[in-house]
């Protein structure tokens, strides 16, 4: 009879403390999978005081009011309902913040992260490591079987990415189940991006000095409920916070998707062209603006895919913001022609005035884009 009451007084002792470790969970439509989540940290985390913290995006199916029913129950559950604020690492940063543990880590809300290391990744921080990472990739009990060939694909493209320019030396950089002190991330705060997926790269390349990481493996799990919120464009988003890290973070992530999105706006141009010339033989003047509406067309598709996914446009949104895009790329197709004609009068050098313009009016189609389309 007294082990049976024990563990009720357990948890209650653990309610009333201060948490040593808080466990931030974005969710965005992750209703049926939270309060087993909360469950399974009740069972491996008894002898630490521990909270949890989720993270929502505004879900659609309403996940914040199953958080905040929990919660009303378990002082241990936290919710942070964003309204007006979308994405995964905006979403790390803000929990984080909010916490007041001297230890925190980072987990999905799907299940597909083994909980049960939580305290071998804890007892590692007690030790003194800066980072502990739970990696699929390496160690005997590492397994990747719940990614698709798709995110395995790009998560191995990552990883060489990321050893190779950024020489990040772990196994599993784009993981999104780690723990460290929050005095760590305090210390790079500023220079987090809150745009994108890879909050972890993102720790580990602002840190000026190497941190001292353990890396515990664990079985990935498949996903029980729910769809997975990572599809391969994550991958170009990640090639794009990679070239912020490189620039030391001058330029923005955002605006390195949108030049690579105008990249792939060029083939497409070039594609066209040559379908409407030679297949539907039309005049070259007729075959060039038929060549730039259709590359204008993709660039805003891509663009409300990916560069601004947390502003993504739908329906009646998606149509105006369609006809605003092609009004701004017109008005940056000024500025880039009347930019490298000027400068061509001045310094007659064809490949300097091209690139001027060509920078002019990606600046400017940013900027204004941002502004007028994709505005908040």
């Amino acid at each position: 009879m007294h082990s049976t009451d024990s563990q009720p007084s357990v948890a209650l002792a653990q309610n009333l403390l201060a948490p040593e470790l808080s466990i931030i969970v974005p969710t965005f439509n992750e209703k049926a999978n939270v309060g087993e989540l909360v469950r399974r940290l009740d069972l491996v985390l008894r002898d630490i005081a521990w909270e949890v913290i989720f993270v929502d995006d505004n879900s659609p199916d309403r996940t914040y009011e199953i958080v905040k029913q929990i919660a009303h129950k378990d002082s241990r559950v936290r919710c942070i309902h964003r309204v007006g604020r979308r994405g995964l690492s905006g979403a790390c940063i803000e929990g984080i913040m909010s916490s007041s543990a001297s230890t925190v880590a980072v987990m999905d809300a799907d299940l597909q992260h083994d909980e049960t290391i939580l305290p071998k990744m804890y007892q590692a921080i007690r030790d003194g490591a800066d980072l502990v990472i739970g990696t699929r990739y390496s160690g005997e009990d590492a397994s990747s079987q719940g990614l698709s060939p798709i995110r395995q694909w790009g998560s191995n493209l990552a990883t060489d990415l990321a050893r190779k320019f950024l020489h990040i030396d772990v196994s599993d950089p784009m993981s999104g189940f780690f723990m460290l002190p929050r005095t760590r991330v305090d210390a790079v705060t500023a220079k987090l991006s809150e745009e994108g997926f890879k909050i972890l790269l993102d720790i580990i390349a602002s840190t000026p000095t190497p941190l001292k990481t353990v890396e515990i493996p664990y079985h990935f799990r498949q996903r029980i409920a729910g769809e997975s919120k990572l599809d391969s464009l994550v991958t170009a988003e990640y090639l794009g916070l990679l070239c912020s890290k490189l620039s030391g973070g001058y330029l923005p992530i955002r605006f390195l998707m949108f030049l690579i999105v105008g990249a792939t706006g060029i083939a497409v141009h070039l594609a066209m062209l040559q379908v409407a010339l030679h297949a539907f033989g039309f005049a070259f003047p007729t075959a060039q603006l038929t060549a730039t509406l259709v590359a204008i067309a993709w660039n805003f598709v891509l663009n409300n895919q990916l560069t601004y996914r947390d502003r993504r446009l739908k329906g009646i949104k998606f149509l105006f913001g369609m006809a605003t895009f092609y009004v701004v790329c017109s008005l940056g197709t000024f500025a880039n022609v009347g930019a490298s004609s000027w400068l061509f009068e001045r310094e007659p050098n064809q490949i300097i005035a091209g690139l001027a313009g060509a920078i002019l009016g990606a600046v400017f189609n940013y900027a204004a884009s941002s502004t007028l389309t994709w505005h908040k």
